[in-house]
């Protein structure tokens, strides 16, 4: 599988180990759309020839993957699962008012996403009349390590996990504005804490700039963030943090308004 580390204990006795390498070819074959032959996912998966073949086959049984000839790709039936549930997400159906006066005071985008693993995954967004490179929608999995939301949401995690994390995203250089040293990219998230938003820089792609603060339940847990992305000739950092994080606050409060009322 991947070579993220997991904190379930394998000796615990509800963990289902099955279940969680199932859920890893899942997640190999959705990061690979052309599809994937069984050697290929034996290999991407750490698995025997074996062990991949019996997980491919059962996901194809159950409608979750399709075979052509020797390849595998994912199905549309995950995608109507991931839909469902973002449906039900009511959260993001009370939010996303406030995200569209976001995004029209600002003449931005304005999305919301939530932390899975290392990732960050787009759960709403409220697209401007703007048109950015990077191609972002509901569903989409951004490296947490390199994003606005992701800082903020990693700084929601125990202090004593922030170093983890850092270590386990293994930073690359995606520009050459990427923060890419763990210890600092530990410190940010912890900046990132202490001030209450995060701010990157063209560190995901040269150009692109975005703000994001968290959003928290009523136990002041962080379960999700907003940001407002936009390109940096439109804006500098000072113009960001003067005009367009008093608005994205105001915004994070209103949503959070949502947990005191249920």
């Amino acid at each position: 599988m991947s070579n993220r580390t997991t904190s379930i204990s394998p000796h615990d006795r509800d963990h289902v180990g099955s279940l969680e390498k199932g859920l890893g070819v899942m997640e190999i074959l959705a990061a690979h759309p052309d599809g994937m032959t069984l050697t290929e996912m034996a290999e991407a998966a750490g698995l025997t020839r074996a062990g991949a073949r019996r997980f491919l086959l059962t996901l194809v049984a159950s409608g979750y993957a399709l075979q052509d000839g020797r390849t595998f790709r994912l199905s549309p039936r995950l995608l109507s699962v991931a839909r469902s549930w973002i449906g039900g997400a009511s959260l993001w159906t009370f939010a996303e008012p406030f995200m569209r006066e976001v995004s029209q005071a600002l003449n931005e985008s304005c999305s919301a996403a939530v932390l899975s693993d290392l990732d960050v995954v787009y759960v709403a967004r409220v697209g401007s009349t703007r048109i950015l490179s990077v191609a972002l929608h509901v569903g989409t999995r951004l490296p947490a390590w390199c994003t606005s939301m992701g800082r903020v949401l990693a700084a929601g995690l125990p202090d004593a996990e922030i170093d983890g994390f850092a270590r386990r995203s293994a930073p690359k250089p995606l520009t050459p504005r990427s923060l890419t040293d763990p210890t600092a990219l530990a410190a940010a998230i912890r900046a990132a804490r202490s001030d209450g938003y995060a701010l990157v820089d063209e560190e995901l792609e040269l150009g692109l700039r975005s703000i994001a603060v968290p959003i928290r339940d009523r136990a002041g847990r962080t379960v999700a963030a907003i940001n407002v992305s936009t390109q940096a000739a439109r804006h500098s950092v000072e113009e960001m943090r003067r005009d367009m994080l008093p608005v994205l606050r105001q915004a994070a409060e209103r949503i959070e308004g949502y947990f005191v009322v249920q």
